[in-house]
């Protein structure tokens, strides 16, 4: 299928990649037999996220020996989930794969994908069963920031599944259509409704190179996805204000009246009166805190920039995106 440029794309498949040179032969090999056995017209759109160790070479070797590769190179490195986005943004298909090149999530999935996809499902979620050879701390970490999201969340985000999955075209295209910069593409699309579908899988240990989500970016994707799709943090805050006030306000009562019994002779405890004042402004600077993330990404939209720019691409590619 991929012997020639296809002149109807069925099946686009969108692959971020971030310094993954010693591994991106072997995962077009086993992603392109994977596509070939479906029997139908693909491509695979790789987007080069401002790799710095010759991924890109690579890149450029795959499209001069396979012509169902397009490439995108965006300027810079923009984030995991902007790659995902100009990827997605750049396809012609009418299903769109999102999966990354780590081989983590094994491309012979896609088949099942696809499946789900011919029973009518607009959206099919990639579950992750099982991992392997991942440490407790990543696996419970994970576990429990997916629970957690599921709890804050305004839309019912389905626990265990990453970026790993399959839109139809009309999804597709709404995903791209929704322009926020702080993007949590997982909420996005538990946010766009359609029918969804799922198929479990297990998660395989990387093939190549490092993990390019250590804990710093972790902790910024949950926050993008906790501020981007819910306002519980706010009310937290609320709450925390209102039942510390009430706290500090029943204190006052209990100590007049132990003063008026003559339990209390002369003011004192100094070390507690201290205690409370660091407990009122730490909440305070909690509260300010969630507020400035809010405000920080109400910033980010207003100045409204694109969210990405493209070095260089394909004949048929954009290069700025919106």
């Amino acid at each position: 299928m991929a012997l020639s440029p296809p002149t109807r794309v069925v099946h686009s498949v969108v692959v971020p990649v971030y310094d993954e040179a010693d591994g991106i032969d072997e995962f077009h090999a086993r992603c392109s037999a994977a596509m070939t056995a479906l029997g139908e017209p693909y491509e695979i759109v790789y987007v080069d996220d401002g790799s710095r160790d010759g991924s890109w070479r690579r890149l450029e070797a795959l499209r001069e020996r396979d012509l169902a590769v397009r490439l995108v190179r965006l300027s810079r490195n923009f984030g995991h989930q902007i790659a995902i986005s100009a990827g997605i943004a750049h396809t012609v298909g009418e299903t769109v794969c999102v999966i990354d090149a780590d081989l983590q999530d094994p491309p012979e999935v896609i088949g099942e994908l696809v499946a789900r996809w011919h029973e009518g499902a607009d959206i099919v979620y990639a579950v992750r069963r099982e991992r392997h050879e991942q440490s407790r701390f990543k696996t419970a970490s994970a576990s429990a920031f997916y629970r957690l999201m599921r709890w804050l969340s305004e839309v019912d985000i389905p626990v265990d599944a990453g970026d790993f999955r399959l839109l139809s075209r009309r999804a597709a295209d709404a995903l791209v259509a929704m322009p926020e910069h702080d993007r949590y593409v997982r909420g996005m699309v538990a946010w766009l409704g359609f029918t969804t579908a799922e198929v479990s899988y297990v998660r395989d240990a990387r093939h190549a190179g490092q993990t390019k989500y250590p804990l710093t970016k972790m902790v910024r994707l949950a926050l993008d996805g906790i501020m981007a799709f819910s306002v519980r943090p706010l009310r937290l805050a609320t709450v925390m204000g209102f039942v510390v006030s009430a706290s500090a306000f029943a204190a006052a009562i209990v100590l007049t009246i132990l003063r008026l019994a003559g339990h209390i002779s002369v003011v004192q405890g100094w070390t507690s009166l201290a205690v409370l004042v660091l407990l009122l402004a730490g909440v305070q600077l909690i509260t300010v805190g969630v507020l400035g993330e809010y405000v920080g990404r109400i910033y980010n939209e207003v100045r409204r920039r694109p969210l990405y720019l493209v070095r260089d691409t394909d004949e048929r590619g954009r290069d700025v995106g919106s």
